[in-house]
C-alpha cells in the first residue's frame, strides 16, 4: 500500500495549478446517460473516483475517451445506447457519488437497478433523501438485497418537493432525474454549493429548462430529450484551499493558478485573520507567510455553502495546531468528521474532541511521525502537518488522498517540499 514520506522545514516558494472540481466533474459525468449525444468535459482531473466512475459508466455501455485537449486534460463521454441498467455493489461501493446514476439512468430508461452504496467512515450519510425525491416523481422503489431496484414506465413526472435539511448529494440527484421529467419539478431547499451551479449550467447547455440558479429554489421543466455539449469543469475550491492552507503552514509564498478566489471566501477571511496574507488575482490567489511570525488562533464552524466548507476543516485544524491560543472548531455537518485529531496528535498537536467539537491548543513546533489517513481530507491535512514538523512524517493509506488530490507530490514539490511517495513498500524514487 503506498504511502506519502514528507521532510518538513522546507518554505513553500512557487506556482501550483488547481485541477478541475472532483465534486463537479463525477455529477457531470453521471449527466451523460441523460443524452445520446457526445458529452466532452474539459479540465476534467484524473483522479480514483472519476476513474472508478467512468468504470461504472461504461458499465451502462457509455463510451469514454480520456485525452489531452487544447486546455489540458479532456474525457469525451457518448452513450448513443444504454446497454444495460445494474450499477453493481463492486463498483458502487467505491465511491458514494456513484449511487448519483440511478436518478439519470431511470429519467432515460425507465428502470435501473442500483446497489446502496454502504456505510462511510465521517458518519452515516444516507440516500433517503435522494429516494424520497425520485418517489416524488413517480417513481416505484423497492429495496432488496442491498440494491435499489426503481421503476417509471410511463416516465417520471414533475413534482414539489421540500427537503427536510440541506442536501448536496440530493440536491444535485433530483436536479439529474427531473430534467427529463413530465412537467415541472420544484427543489426547495436545495444546496446551493458551487458544484451544484456548475451541473444545472451544464444542463442547460445541453438543453434542460432550469430556473432559479445559486438559489435555495430550483424550478426544472421537463424536456424530451437533451443534446451534447463541450463545458468546462470549474475549479476545485477543496483543493485551491488545501493548497492555500499548505503554504500558509509552511511558509513562503504561492501563487495559485486556473482558481477562483470567490469560492473560498469563508476559507481566505479565517485565514486573514489567522494572520496570513492574501491576494486575490485574475485566476486565482497568491499565499504569503513569514514563518517566523506565529500565527492567531482563531474559531471556525462548518456550515452549508456559502460557509466554510466541512471539506476544509480538517486542513485548518492542521493549521491551528501550532497557532497562538485556542482554537474552537466546531463540525455541523458530519459526525465523526474529527478522526484526524488523534493523528495531529501523533505529531505532537494537542487536541481535544467532544462530540463535534474540537479545541485546539496550539504548540511551538510539531515533530515528524507515522500517522494513517482516515479519510481523503484527512489525507492531506496529515501531508500539511508534515510539511511543518521536524524531522520525517509518513503518511499511510493515501489511497484516500488519490481519490481526490491530483499530481499532489509534483505540485508541492515543484515549490520546494521535500515529499515523495513511497509504492509498495519500495520508494519509486
Amino acid at each position: 500500500m503506498d504511502s506519502i514520506v514528507i521532510h518538513g522545514g522546507n518554505r513553500l516558494n512557487g506556482q501550483i495549478e488547481v485541477s478541475g472540481a472532483k465534486n463537479s466533474a463525477i455529477k457531470l459525468m453521471a449527466a451523460s446517460i441523460l443524452t445520446d449525444q457526445p458529452l466532452l468535459l474539459t479540465n476534467m482531473p484524473r483522479l480514483a473516483d472519476t476513474r472508478f466512475l467512468g468504470q461504472l459508466l461504461q458499465q451502462f455501455g457509455v463510451e469514454v475517451t480520456e485525452r489531452n485537449g487544447a486546455d489540458g486534460q479532456e474525457t469525451l463521454f457518448h452513450a448513443p445506447k444504454l446497454t444495460s441498467t445494474f450499477a453493481p455493489y463492486d463498483l458502487v461501493r467505491q465511491m458514494r457519488a456513484s449511487f448519483n446514476v440511478l436518478g439519470p439512468l431511470l429519467a432515460r430508461s425507465g428502470e435501473a437497478k442500483v446497489s446502496l452504496p454502504g456505510g462511510c467512515t465521517i458518519g452515516a450519510r444516507p440516500v433517503d433523501l435522494h429516494l424520497m425525491a425520485l418517489t416524488a416523481m413517480g417513481a416505484e422503489i423497492e429495496l432488496e438485497e442491498g440494491y435499489v431496484s426503481a421503476h417509471a414506465p410511463k416516465g417520471l413526472q414533475g413534482a414539489e418537493i421540500e427537503f427536510p435539511f440541506v442536501s448536496v448529494g440530493a440536491t444535485e440527484h433530483a436536479l439529474l432525474a427531473a430534467v427529463l421529467a413530465n412537467g415541472t419539478t420544484v427543489l426547495k431547499r436545495a444546496a446551493r454549493e458551487p458544484e451544484i451551479g456548475d451541473l444545472a449550467r451544464c444542463l442547460i447547455a445541453m438543453g434542460a429548462k432550469i430556473e432559479g440558479l445559486d438559489t435555495d429554489v430550483l424550478t426544472i421543466t421537463g424536456v424530451s430529450s437533451l443534446n451534447g455539449t463541450t463545458w468546462s469543469v470549474i475549479p476545485d475550491r477543496i483543493e485551491m484551499g488545501s493548497y492555500a492552507l499548505a503554504a500558509a503552514m509552511a511558509g513562503g509564498e504561492v501563487r495559485l493558478t486556473k482558481g477562483r478566489a470567490d469560492l473560498i471566501t469563508a476559507l481566505t477571511d479565517k485565514m486573514i485573520e489567522a494572520g496570513v496574507e492574501i491576494e486575490p488575482t485574475a485566476d486565482g490567489v497568491i499565499v504569503r507567510r513569514d514563518p517566523a511570525q506565529r500565527l492567531k488562533a482563531v474559531n471556525v464552524t462548518t456550515e452549508i455553502y456559502p460557509g466554510f466548507a466541512t471539506d476544509l476543516q480538517a486542513q485548518f485544524m492542521a493549521l491551528m495546531t501550532t497557532a497562538e491560543g485556542t482554537s474552537v472548531i466546531h463540525e455541523n455537518i458530519f459526525e465523526n468528521r474529527f478522526m484526524h485529531a488523534p493523528e495531529l496528535a501523533r505529531l505532537g498537536a494537542d487536541i481535544s474532541v467532544h462530540a463535534g467539537e474540537a479545541h485546539v491548543r496550539g504548540v511551538e513546533k510539531l515533530h515528524g511521525a507515522p500517522v494513517m489517513a482516515t479519510d481523503l481530507r484527512a489525507s492531506i491535512s496529515l501531508v500539511m502537518a508534515g510539511l511543518l514538523a521536524e524531522g520525517e512524517t509518513t503518511v499511510g493509506r493515501v489511497y484516500h488522498l488519490d481519490r481526490g488530490f491530483e499530481r499532489m507530490e509534483e505540485k508541492l514539490g515543484a515549490c520546494g517540499a521535500d515529499v515523495r511517495r513511497v509504492k509498495g513498500g519500495a520508494d519509486e524514487h
